[in-house]
């Protein structure tokens, strides 16, 4: 299984430093590239004050040049507000500056003050989405393409650059099998951001079903490897102290989604600081605790998915202040992860190994220190 963070990023309450706020932001990408992670998604947002970054096509191309290993994609790209062709232009760019770590993730647009803002029918943005995804994955396989619709109009279009790597391109899915549906027509990635949410975990099984089907359809072939999930979490070395640290910004991320984000199927619950811990914590939602909690949270997503999935990606919050977030992701890193990788087994069994044979060795060499001492002293005398 692969690990990584999807980020918005939230940055409430409004009116913080952007500046500082975009610098937490790129070290965190960069703690994660060091601590091994193998994803981090950008989000795109261009209002309600929270979701800072416009453009996650020019924060990758930044962090890229500052990180070494790590893949860094679009969570999301809301496709309908780009023309395709210089969406497929971009993207193919980012993969040979990237050489390889590009990844492009697609949505409809979450926030509904963007899809306002440019003239775009929220009702509409899902059928747009469905639209522009045929048109982009027929400009990325080198066709050329003639399309118009309100939104842009293309005549014999077709993109001068060819990618680096085939790179992964994934579709995001939330409450409706609109992402699920695109991505089995065009044999891609799915994105499952609401995973964890109201209903999310009855949604799993579901959403791969429905991509399974679109799949054959359209004789694709799927990977459950390409199948990530995004859920939040806060670890810290006790439940008790992960909820001390999370009263730094719980309450203003919770306020966040309850009365300006505008989108019901990610809305928090609870009007106390109790409550919404409460919430995370028994919905299913995510968790705010330890290390083994988060382990006992992603065992379950596995078994609710009727047969796994390829990633799983933190969902970036700034519950906890800087120091605390960054420790959150180094226990993660040092405790969860390798419980799903298989990197700890060997040390695991050597360990087993060496207790189990103490007696035994330890014997023989204290016997072997008592004969090396006798035999020094014997030469002496």
């Amino acid at each position: 299984m692969r690990f990584g963070i999807f980020m918005a990023p939230f940055h409430p309450p409004a009116g913080q430093d952007p500046i500082y706020a975009l610098q937490r932001d790129i070290e965190i990408v960069e703690l994660l590239d060091r601590l091994d992670f193998d994803e981090a998604w950008i989000g795109e947002h261009h209002s309600a004050g929270t979701e800072i970054i416009p453009d996650p096509m020019i924060f990758i191309s930044h962090v890229a040049a500052t990180t070494r290993h790590i893949k860094l994609g679009t969570g999301v790209l809301s496709l309908p507000y780009h023309n395709p062709l210089l969406t497929a232009d971009r993207a193919i760019f980012c993969d040979q500056l990237l050489r390889g770590r590009f990844m492009l993730g697609l949505g409809p647009g979450a926030l509904p003050g963007d899809a306002a803002m440019l003239g775009i029918s929220i009702e509409d943005q899902r059928t747009a989405l469905e639209e522009d995804t045929d048109v982009l994955m027929a400009l990325l396989r080198g066709e050329t393409v003639t399309h118009s619709n309100s939104r842009y109009n293309l005549v014999e279009a077709r993109s001068q650059y060819r990618p680096y790597s085939d790179f992964d391109i994934a579709v995001a899915a939330i409450a409706s099998p609109t992402g699920p549906r695109i991505a089995g027509r065009h044999g891609i990635g799915l994105l499952s951001i609401g995973a964890t949410a109201a209903g999310g975990f009855d949604l799993l099984g579901h959403h791969w079903n429905v991509l399974e089907e679109r799949a054959g359809e359209f004789g694709q072939q799927v990977d459950r490897s390409s199948w990530r999930l995004v859920g939040p979490m806060h670890i810290a070395e006790t439940k008790e102290q992960a909820i001390e640290d999370v009263k730094y910004g719980l309450n203003d991320w919770a306020h966040y989604t309850q009365k300006i984000l505008a989108v019901p199927h990610f809305r928090a619950a609870g009007e106390t600081f109790e409550e919404r811990v409460e919430w995370v914590n028994e919905s299913g939602l995510g968790v705010i605790g330890t290390p083994d909690d988060a382990i006992r949270q992603i065992e379950r997503l596995e078994k609710q998915s009727n047969g796994g999935f390829g990633a799983y990606l933190l969902m970036h919050h700034e519950w906890a202040n800087h120091h605390a977030t960054r420790r959150h992701y180094e226990l993660f890193a040092q405790y969860v992860k390798p419980r799903f990788q298989g990197m700890a087994a060997g040390p695991i069994e050597a360990e087993k190994r060496a207790i189990d044979e103490w007696e035994t060795l330890g014997d023989r060499v204290e016997r072997a220190v008592a004969a090396a001492t006798e035999a020094h002293f014997g030469a002496q005398g």
